[in-house]
């Protein structure tokens, strides 16, 4: 009896890891397909049948990528709208979620109802009462265009908001016999026990804005101004795309978050797990 226990626990492990296998291969094998279309020659990417291993691996077209696109500017435009993304919308996030958390204050739940309303309406529906503003500001083609409306986020609220609601009060407690206020409370006290949360939302954030597309593409048509996301998007063609520069930049340009996840998964998990828990 006891060993009939133990091979259907071994063959529920066994089958689960399986699972977990085949559902890892589905996720990586792009990612391998997009380095290997970035070594081909033009002719080895669009040959029928296909051409899985290349000839010989074709390195010059990263250099490529330099050659087509002012890429470092790409880059450095991305790195300082996502770096100022998530600094701002943290910070803002964590301040509205304390409040709502932790604060009493007449129609709170309210307020907390309409923020979370937010989320109910599509993201288009906001891009031309977004873009007008802009325009009236004077800020096409501009940075702030890209980092200013990324700000605020109703997800990143309620996010924290569950976070700080897992802590218990008695810290806040003690913390007002010592004299502190509110603001004192939340920076010195409920910050540094949000940590596992707010890396939780800056993940998220820095591969949001990473990633955006459409935005960029709306508010800035000056190279200058533009993102990587934007950027590469210029080397698809109406009638011909160059896919192996196409994918030896979209190569280089996954590297930053794929160091990011690696390093910080383990509080993204964490922040996601504790999140949940109340």
């Amino acid at each position: 009896m006891f060993a009939n226990g133990y091979k259907k626990k071994v063959g529920s492990a066994v089958l689960v890891h399986i699972i977990l296998l085949v559902g890892a291969a589905i996720m990586i094998i792009p990612f391998i397909w997009m380095f290997l279309t970035s070594v081909k020659t033009m002719g080895e990417s669009t040959m029928v049948p296909l051409v899985i291993i290349p000839k010989q691996l074709q390195w010059n077209n990263y250099l490529k990528v330099f050659e087509s696109l002012p890429f470092l500017t790409f880059y450095w435009n991305t790195m300082i709208t996502t770096l100022f993304k998530t600094v701002g919308q943290v910070m803002i996030c964590s301040l509205a979620a304390y409040a709502f958390a932790r604060i009493e204050f007449p129609g709170r739940n309210l307020f907390f109802l309409l923020a979370l309303s937010v989320l109910m309406v599509p993201g288009q529906v906001f891009l031309i009462p977004q873009y007008m503003i802009m325009k009236d500001l004077g800020w096409l083609n501009s940075l702030q265009a890209l980092i200013v409306p990324g700000l605020f986020s109703a997800f990143g609220t309620f996010l924290l908001r569950q976070f700080f609601m897992t802590l218990p009060k008695e810290l806040e407690e003690a913390a007002k016999l010592d004299g502190c206020n509110q603001f004192r409370t939340y920076w010195q006290i409920m910050l540094p026990l949000a940590k596992p949360g707010m890396i939780a939302l800056a993940i998220f954030v820095i591969l949001w804005s990473w990633n955006d597309l459409m935005w960029p593409l709306i508010v800035n048509t000056s190279p200058d101004k533009m993102v990587l996301s934007a950027g590469l998007a210029s080397l698809q063609g109406e009638h011909s795309t160059n896919y192996t520069i196409l994918m030896a930049g979209s190569m280089m340009a996954i590297i930053p978050m794929i160091i990011i996840f690696l390093v910080f998964q383990r509080s993204f998990i964490e922040g996601i797990a504790l999140t949940g828990s109340k």
